[in-house]
């Protein structure tokens, strides 16, 4: 196999563990992706190891398999079938296609969707950014402080779910309560818990476990109650 190796030392370490992912082949798992400053764009069913860059984005190509993903100012993009370590980047969203097999997903300004027939094998998070899941399992928890969380139809989040106080700051801003939202026949099998004020709405056909610091409200039908 042709080496796709772009060698470029990089300024601030970008490195992530290897593991939580999907097992990749020897020979694919020495072929590392690295950039200071540009977009890397990885071809629909390749095999390569880990992805760096900096200042730029991440699109994975259908049925591809890597190892972790990080960037700092930049978006990461999995098309369908894509199977991929740890995905993480500070500023930039998080987009994961259909049957999408990821080890864990974390921004910290950015929000996540991972489409249906998806699994992650870790915990989502983000800090400033939402969260939406159609069809997905996640064997981790979901970690947020401030953004709205979809767990939409058949998701599975087996960890469970928490909401931490935000800063100082977010309080004086006046924003408005984080909207979490359980969607037709989804489970969250932990607990979950909300050091903030939140609007929880479970779907009659959900199951949830125990709930601290808001106070649940049930709904019917495919679509959730509105926003104010």
């Amino acid at each position: 196999m042709q080496s796709r190796t772009l060698t470029i030392v990089l300024a601030v370490g970008l490195s992530v563990a290897v593991g939580n992912g999907w097992p990749l082949p020897a020979q694919a798992a020495q072929d590392n992706l690295s950039k200071v400053t540009g977009s890397i764009n990885v071809e629909a069913g390749a095999h390569v190891g880990s992805i760096n860059t900096v200042n730029g984005s991440v699109d994975i190509g259908a049925n591809s398999e890597v190892g972790n993903v990080a960037t700092v100012n930049g978006s990461i993009k999995l098309a369908n079938g894509v199977r991929a370590g740890q995905l993480s980047t500070v500023n930039g969203s998080i987009r994961g296609g259909r049957e999408t097999h990821a080890g864990s997903a974390s921004t910290v300004n950015g929000q996540i969707f991972i489409d249906r027939g998806s699994d992650v094998s870790g915990n989502i998070s983000t800090v400033n950014g939402a969260i939406g899941l159609v069809g997905t399992r996640v064997e981790g928890g979901i970690e947020m402080v401030n953004g709205d969380l979809t767990v939409g139809a058949n998701s599975n989040v087996m960890g469970g779910i928490h909401y931490d106080k935000p800063g100082f700051q977010w309080f004086s801003l006046g924003n408005k309560a984080p909207r979490v939202v359980v969607g037709p026949a989804a489970q969250v099998e932990g607990a979950m818990v909300f050091e903030r004020d939140v609007e929880l709405y479970v779907h009659e056909s959900a199951r949830i476990g125990k709930v601290t610091g808001a106070t649940a409200k049930a709904w019917s039908g495919s679509e959730p109650p509105p926003k104010d």
